[in-house]
């Protein structure tokens, strides 16, 4: 029961970030988004074995109370303490489990045939939104290390750009390699597009 405030409050984020991610966006006239990452979903798969296993303890810690005392659950006082802790901690053990989620669902990277938007999420309330022309991408490196990176086919996306202050990193995305490829096609593309736009103003 003490959950339903911390679902309810989880269910308003996810609608309330979808309705406001084209105002975030501000797309374009001439704008086609053509890819939302997020990091891979294995990333993720972590903080629910732990969820998991802090549901699990408090049954486990209650049969052993009743092994080694069972006369001590009698006691209504100790009853109903026991069962006060434990609400709490499941209560605290879900709240951790929702700032972990949204810190993993609304961190984006939106790759449009214009530019890149990384929406960076930071704990509850705060987020930082950042973009990058296409057209200033130099270089786009892809790294994938480890057993469960390699076998799952999930790494990192390191962009770098003409200006030295704006690099961005796609992390632990799924298929580096492949949006690395996209990447550089369409960099090339808007440069082109962009150049010939420049001279067209010039002359």
């Amino acid at each position: 029961m003490m959950s339903g405030p911390v679902i309810t409050l989880f269910l308003k984020e996810i609608i309330l970030y979808n309705m406001v991610l084209n105002e975030l966006i501000k797309k374009k006239d001439y704008e086609e988004v053509l890819h939302v990452l997020r990091r891979h979903p294995i990333t993720f798969f972590p903080q629910i074995i732990f969820l998991m296993v802090i549901f699990i303890a408090p049954f486990i810690l209650f049969s052993i109370f009743q092994i080694l005392n069972p006369n001590l659950l009698n006691n209504t006082f100790i009853y109903t303490l026991l069962i006060f802790v434990f609400g709490i901690f499941y209560l605290l053990s879900i709240l951790i489990f929702y700032i972990h989620f949204i810190d993993y669902y609304l961190d984006v990277w939106i790759v449009t045939n214009d530019r890149i938007i990384d929406i960076e999420q930071f704990g509850l309330f705060s987020r930082t939104v950042s973009e990058v022309d296409l057209f200033r991408i130099q270089d786009v490196t892809s790294t994938v290390h480890g057993i469960f990176p390699t076998f799952f086919n999930y790494g990192d996306l390191h962009i770098k750009t003409a200006s030295s202050n704006i690099d961005v990193i796609f992390r632990k995305i799924k298929d580096p390699n492949i949006i690395r490829e996209q990447l550089i096609k369409l960099s090339d593309t808007d440069r082109k597009h962009h150049y010939s736009d420049e001279k067209l103003a010039v002359s």
